[in-house]
């Protein structure tokens, strides 16, 4: 009896310091169908819940996240081009590409996004490395730039393979990290969208597969997935009050099911708190006797209550800068940290002009010059 009254007085303590935080206490998610799952905050990269969540494991089409990242970062994306007969010869889910067709590497982005073409995925793979082999060694060291250290790639498509794999940890990360392009963003929050490809081109609609965007408030992306052999996998992504989470499930029969728990829990856990911007440093403008003062936008962060009691901050400015300054130009950066990891960094602008005629900066260019010191 004592031990249950204590572990009665733990729990409503605990419920009473959420409150106090302005977030009410609610149950991690029960019943979850996957293998696999996980939630995080997007920007931090803060575990919320997870299950297995470290585990190698198929991950089907979500595979397409890293492929339509990498033909975004290539570029040239509105350049029509004929897509290679060899790729499009494909199993599994299409956008319906056919010998002798041409397109855009932007409609193929929607076709590898939305209704999950591994046409398209590998029509992508080649217009961007010349070979699918090449694009999938692309793939892996681009995942190994992020730090996925527990994935690797073997198509761009996702289709089963021997060593194609990830985890949902890194699965959440990868997300997390494409959902800052702007163009991926877009894509990826379409239920539909009108493209153009053929011979000639001609217009047609595709539809996204994932119906979380339907079925959850809130919800911006990301990718569904399904083999034989990794069954149901699913990425989605909600913002609400100012918080973006990533929630990952891997070989779930009720995949659905399994990220409105988790999301609806994960958005228990964290609230977008404002973050103090103010600076009152200035920079010196070399040569002039002068200095201008810094601002920063006002910016918010999701936070847990205990990571808002560890936030630091850090203002990094350089000692002077050399040449005229303008109003709006970016002078260094605010850092914010938890445990002396970077959590955020938002840009410090200058608030002020300060000309320097053009004679005095050449003359203090040679000045710097010879002191060795390049700008």
């Amino acid at each position: 009896m004592k031990k249950l009254k204590k572990m009665l007085a733990a729990a409503l303590a605990g419920a009473f310091a959420l409150s106090l935080a302005g977030i009410p206490a609610y149950a991690a998610p029960e019943n979850v169908s996957a293998v696999s799952a996980i939630v995080i905050e997007a920007q931090t990269g803060t575990v919320l819940w997870e299950h297995n969540s470290r585990e190698k494991r198929a991950m089907a089409s979500t595979t397409k996240i890293m492929t339509a990242l990498l033909t975004i970062e290539a570029g040239d994306l509105d350049r029509e081009f004929t897509v290679d007969p060899l790729a499009i010869m494909v199993e599994g889910t299409s956008m319906g590409l056919r010998e002798g067709d041409r397109v855009s590497r932007r409609d193929l982005l929607y076709g590898i996004l939305l209704p999950s073409g591994n046409d398209a995925a590998n029509a992508a793979a080649v217009s961007v490395s010349g070979s699918m082999t090449a694009f999938v060694k692309l793939m892996n060291s681009r995942a190994r730039e992020l730090g996925l250290n527990d994935t690797h790639f073997a198509t761009p498509s996702g289709l089963d393979a021997e060593g194609h794999y990830t985890t949902a940890y890194d699965l959440a990360r990868l997300a997390a990290y494409a959902l800052r392009d702007d163009t991926f963003r877009e894509i990826v929050g379409c239920t539909s969208a009108d493209v153009e490809f053929g011979n000639p081109p001609y217009k047609r609609t595709l539809y996204n597969s994932n119906k979380m965007l339907k079925r959850y408030d809130g919800a911006i992306g990301v990718k569904t997935g399904f083999t034989d052999n990794a069954r149901r996998c699913l990425v989605s992504a909600a913002e609400r009050d100012g918080a973006t989470l990533v929630a990952v499930t891997l070989n779930a029969p009720d995949d659905w099911n399994d990220h409105t728990k988790m999301l609806d829990y994960g958005f228990t856990q964290v609230r977008a708190y404002p973050l103090e911007t103010s600076c009152a440093e200035k920079v010196a403008v070399a040569g002039t006797g002068r200095s201008v003062g810094v601002y920063a936008h006002k910016t918010t962060l999701a936070l847990t209550p205990e990571q808002r009691t560890k936030l630091t901050r850090r203002v990094l400015l350089p000692g002077f800068v050399y040449g005229s300054v303008e109003r709006g130009d970016k002078l260094g950066e605010m850092i914010f940290l938890i445990d002396g990891e970077v959590v955020s960094r938002v840009p410090l602008f200058a608030d002020g002009n300060v000309d320097v005629p053009q004679e005095e900066q050449g003359f203090f260019s040679r000045l710097l010059e010879w002191a060795g010191i390049y700008v």
